[in-house]
Order: C-alpha cells, then sequence, then structure tokens
C-alpha cells in the first residue's frame, strides 16, 4: 500500500455535487492498493500512519501525531498512485489492486485506522471525486507499506 499525507487545515471531497466527507484540522489521506496487497499491509499502514509525528509541538518540532492534536483524517483511494510512467507517454496501472481487491483493502484500512482512535472520513471508492483542501505547511509525506516476505 501507498499512502500521500497532506497535513491540512482543512479538506473535503465531493462527489456529483455533494460533500461526502469533510474534516477541520488533520491529514488528508490518498490511498493507493498494489495487487500484492493484504489486510496485514493495511493493518500495519494504518498503524503507521496514526502514530505518526508530522504536526508540530510547541517547539516548533514534527513531534505529534493526529491523535495528539485531536485531529482527523480524510481518506481518498486513489489507484493512479502505483501509475508506472517510465514506459511511453501513458501510465501503466497493472500494479493497482483490481476493483473488488482495492476496495476491501481500503474499507479494512479505514476500520484499522478507526479502531486506532483515529476520526476518519472517507471519499466514495471508485468514484470521480474533487477534493478542496487548505495545505499546512505544506507538510506531505509519502509511506510505503514494507515489501511482502
Amino acid at each position: 500500500m501507498r499512502a500521500v499525507l497532506q497535513r491540512v487545515k482543512w479538506a473535503e471531497v465531493e462527489v456529483e455535487g455533494r460533500i461526502v466527507g469533510r474534516i477541520e484540522q488533520g491529514a488528508l489521506v490518498l490511498l493507493g492498493v498494489h495487487r500484492n496487497d493484504t489486510a496485514d499491509h493495511a493493518r500495519w499502514l494504518a498503524q503507521k500512519i496514526a502514530t505518526l509525528r508530522f504536526f508540530e509541538d510547541e517547539s516548533g518540532k514534527l513531534n505529534r501525531s493526529v491523535l495528539e492534536i485531536g485531529g482527523a483524517m480524510l481518506v481518498v483511494s486513489n489507484f493512479t498512485l502505483y501509475g508506472d510512467c517510465r514506459k511511453g507517454r501513458r501510465p501503466s496501472f497493472t500494479e493497482s489492486a483490481p476493483f473488488e481487491q482495492g476496495q476491501a483493502l481500503y474499507e479494512q484500512f479505514c476500520t484499522y485506522l478507526q479502531a486506532e482512535g483515529v476520526p476518519i472520513q472517507t471519499g466514495l471508492y471508485g468514484a470521480e471525486m474533487q477534493i478542496r483542501l487548505q495545505n499546512d505547511g505544506p507538510v506531505t509525506l509519502i509511506v510505503e507499506t514494507p515489501e511482502p516476505a
């Protein structure tokens, strides 16, 4: 799994003219699922992100997690995170999980993230979505699960 985290003052996701998820301070999580990912990857990534310290403490150091600041996360599926642009001019998405597998692991990731105590909102899996946000920092990180053994 691959996640792009953007620290935000607020973020929202819209589907067909309707806001389906909105958070205040926290992080926008764009989540890509690889075709070889498992529930263990979803659990590992949720635990990692829930405790990752990328919010500033009183000294201005990135030393606080989303849980420590009382923030939330907006989780949006994004299969294009596994787009391979090394050959030709059109990305290949053969490394992205098939729809059903991707949806199941996306939902498991969200469940695991909630179990860690993180309030979440979500987009709509597989839908055409518009995302609006106000970056904070900007602080943007890429977090990937370890390769399978």
